[in-house]
């Protein structure tokens, strides 16, 4: 797991991992290592023997990560074989923290234009970063982008007031907003979630034509991994995902329960690569 706990990509790994154990009959350790937009802990997996007991539990930042660094120490495409993607997320729900004043879409819009508004994000070219980069484009604003080392700690900061909004998952927020600790201005996916069907959508709450799903999480192994164990780990996760307990929650976060073979999986992957290199490029991200 290549990003801290508490965040939603970690949030999601563990009860997978936790359904997998009762699949394989064995243990299933989640091994946080976080850092540098989850570059540490894919390192680990690339370098990992191909035996079929270390695998990468990641978002789609993984693809997202050759077009923000100039160097990696491993090859996305090369040194991987995508097993499945096991979620994907409709959208994200921007949050606000409510000592900012900024009570909707239409407020956030209005104070960006007077003054500077933070936002957090678990690091440079992820999901929520290009979300917000999104936003600011088409509302014609400026945000300034805080990168943190994980989506626990980006989320933590809106919580605490160091920023005054964030992009987060649904699973992840919910408690929180519920709890008046942050107030939910919009979900970026193209329908109100289901789970929160008194959010609009911000193309609704003032931002008309703007849709940001939160993409997908999958599962890889090292390159030269056995066809037989990549086979073998994809029917084990296509089965635990349709465990009613383990869809309930994908769904309720708001996540639809996927399961792509490792064939289609790795078609979506390296599109997604291409991808997301043009919306780094009009998001104006220059690379590291």
């Amino acid at each position: 797991m290549p990003f801290p706990p508490g965040g939603n990509v970690d949030t999601l790994g563990r009860v997978l991992a936790r359904q997998l154990e009762i699949q394989l009959g064995q243990p299933v350790v989640v091994d946080n290592r976080g850092g540098a937009n989850g570059i540490l802990g894919v390192d680990i997996v690339a370098k990992a023997i191909p035996d079929g007991y270390t695998l990468l539990d990641t978002s789609f930042s993984f693809v997202v990560n050759p077009s923000i660094y100039r160097k990696l120490p491993y090859d996305t495409e090369r040194d991987f074989v995508p097993i499945t993607n096991f979620a994907l997320g409709l959208g994200y729900v921007l949050v606000s923290n409510p000592s900012s004043q900024v009570n909707s879409v239409k407020d956030l819009v209005a104070m960006a234009k007077k003054t500077s508004l933070r936002y957090s994000s678990p690091g440079i070219g992820n999901g929520q970063h290009l979300a917000g980069a999104l936003l600011a484009t088409k509302a014609g604003i400026e945000l300034l982008h805080v990168p943190y080392k994980g989506g626990g700690p980006a989320l933590t900061a809106a919580l605490g007031g160091e920023v005054q909004l964030t992009f987060t998952a649904a699973a992840v927020g919910a408690p929180h907003i519920k709890s008046g600790k942050l107030k939910a201005l919009g979900f970026s996916g193209a329908s109100r979630l289901a789970a929160l069907p008194d959010v609009p959508t911000i193309a609704e709450a003032g931002i008309p034509g703007f849709a940001y799903d939160s993409g997908w999480h999958g599962l890889f192994a090292p390159a030269r991994t056995a066809p037989a164990i990549i086979n073998r780990i994809y029917s084990e996760a296509a089965k635990a995902v349709q465990e009613p307990k383990v869809r309930e929650l994908l769904v309720s976060g708001g996540y639809e329960p996927k399961a792509d073979s490792p064939a289609e999986f790795a078609k979506v992957f390296r599109a997604d690569i291409r991808k997301y290199r043009d919306i780094v490029k009009a998001a104006r991200i220059e690379p590291q």
